[in-house]
C-alpha cells in the first residue's frame, strides 16, 4: 500500500513509541501528584516541553501548553484571544480556526474574512484593510493544509502590529512544524502545533504563546499546564511528541529536499491533459493539490484505494462537512467543476521514488479510463 495522505496523519515513528513505552506500561503515574514518582514525571514533561519549544522559539520569550491536538490549540487561541471588538482571519484557514470563527460570529462577535490569492495564500492587502483599532485577534494559517501555500506570517504579523499593536496574532502551524525551518518572532503571540503530522501520536498537540501574554484557560478543572489546560497530562503521547520533534528537526533540511524531489517528480508524471496542478511551485513540497476536472475527486480516491494508493480529496477534517466543494479551493478562484475533482497528495520523507512513480501511473490510468467511459 502506498500512503500519500500524510497531511491528514502520519505513521507513528516506532522508535518514538518504543522510547515512550515505559510511560504507558510502567511509569504511568499522575505527573501532578505529590509523591516522588509523580514529580519525576513532571520533570520529564518539563524536558519534553523545553525540547519541542527549542526547535522554533526562544524559551525566554515563549511558553508551551500541551493540548489534545492542533484543533484544541486553535480553539483556545480563537476563543480566548478574540474577546472584544472584531477578529480577522482568512478564507483559507483550517476548519479548526474557520469553524471557531463562525461560532464566535454566532455569539455576537464581528468576524472578518480576508480573501485568498489563487495559490491559497492570504491576500495581505485585503487582510490589512480589515484591521482597525477594535481588532482583538488576527489569525493566519502558516501553511495551507489543502494547497500547501506558505504565508509569510513573520512579515504579515509585523504589518498587523504596525496597524494595531494591541491585536493578538495567531497562526495555525500544524502543516509547518517539523517540515519547514523557521523561528517564531516577537510579533507572533500564539502558534498551534500537532504531534501526529510528524510521526507522533494522535491526541497530542500544543499552543505556544508569547510569555508575557495573559490569556484565560479554555478547559477548566485541576489547573494543569500552568492553569491554562486542565486535565491529567498524557505523558506517553507528550514524550512521543518530543522524540518525534527531535527526529524531524535533526533532518529537517534533508527531509525537505527529499520531499521536494518526490513532489517535483509526481508533478512531472501526472498527465497534464487530464490533471490540473493547483499547488504552486513555491508551496510547501509536502502538499500537492491537483484536480481531475470533470470527475469527482471522491470517486478517484476510492478507486485509487482499490489499487493500493491512499490519497485525500482535501482537508480530512472537513470530510464530514455537508458542502460538496472545498471552500478553500473555491476561495482561490476555482470553479465548481475544478473543485469537484480535487485530490490532495501529501508526502512524508519515508515515501520512496518508486512509490511516487507507481502512484502517478495509478492515477493516470484511473482518470483516463473514466474519461474514456464517459466519452
Amino acid at each position: 500500500m502506498i500512503y500519500l495522505d500524510n497531511a491528514a496523519t502520519s505513521k507513528p515513528l516506532m522508535q518514538c513509541v518504543e522510547n515512550a513505552e515505559k510511560y504507558l506500561l510502567r511509569e504511568y503515574y499522575n505527573p501532578s501528584a505529590l509523591y516522588a514518582e509523580g514529580y519525576n514525571l513532571h520533570l520529564e514533561l518539563k524536558e519534553a516541553r523545553r525540547k519541542i519549544l527549542s526547535f522554533i522559539a526562544d524559551e525566554s520569550n515563549f511558553s508551551l501548553t500541551f493540548t489534545s491536538g492542533g484543533t484544541e490549540a486553535d480553539n483556545q487561541a480563537i476563543f480566548c484571544g478574540g474577546k472584544r471588538g472584531n477578529i480577522v482571519t482568512t478564507l483559507g484557514e483550517h476548519s479548526a480556526v474557520f469553524s471557531s470563527a463562525e461560532e464566535l460570529k454566532q455569539r455576537g462577535t464581528e468576524v472578518r474574512f480576508a480573501n485568498l490569492n489563487s495559490d491559497g495564500s492570504v491576500n495581505t492587502e485585503h487582510l490589512l484593510s480589515l484591521i482597525d483599532d477594535k481588532t482583538s485577534l488576527v489569525s493566519v494559517i502558516h501553511v495551507n493544509n489543502e494547497t500547501g501555500a506558505i504565508n509569510d506570517i513573520f512579515k504579515i504579523s509585523e504589518k498587523v502590529k504596525n496597524k494595531n499593536k494591541y491585536a493578538l496574532f495567531h497562526s495555525d502551524g500544524v502543516q509547518a512544524f517539523g517540515k519547514i525551518a523557521f523561528k517564531l518572532t516577537k510579533n507572533i503571540d500564539l502558534y498551534s502545533v500537532s504531534a501526529h503530522k510528524i510521526g507522533g501520536l494522535k491526541g497530542c498537540g500544543a499552543l505556544i504563546k508569547r510569555k508575557n501574554l495573559v490569556i484565560k484557560p479554555f478547559i477548566f478543572g485541576g489547573g494543569q499546564e500552568q492553569g491554562l489546560r486542565s486535565g491529567t497530562e498524557n505523558v506517553f503521547a507528550i514524550k512521543c511528541f518530543g522524540d518525534a520533534s527531535e527526529n524531524a528537526y535533526e533532518r529537517i533540511n534533508e527531509s525537505y529536499e527529499k520531499v521536494k524531489r518526490l513532489n517535483d517528480v509526481l508533478r512531472s508524471l501526472l498527465d497534464r491533459d487530464i490533471f490540473k496542478i493547483l499547488s504552486y511551485e513555491e508551496a510547501s513540497p509536502y502538499i500537492l493539490a491537483v484536480s481531475a476536472i470533470g470527475l469527482r475527486g471522491e470517486t478517484i480516491l476510492h478507486e485509487a484505494d482499490d489499487n493500493g494508493l491512499i490519497i485525500g480529496t482535501g482537508a480530512a477534517c472537513s470530510s464530514n462537512a455537508k458542502k460538496r466543494f472545498s471552500r478553500v479551493v473555491l476561495a482561490c478562484g476555482a470553479d465548481e467543476k475544478t473543485a469537484d475533482g480535487v485530490l490532495r497528495l501529501s508526502f512524508s520523507s519515508e515515501n520512496t521514488m518508486s512509490e511516487i512513480k507507481t502512484a502517478a501511473e495509478i492515477l493516470n490510468n484511473i482518470v483516463k479510463n473514466r474519461l474514456n467511459i464517459m466519452a
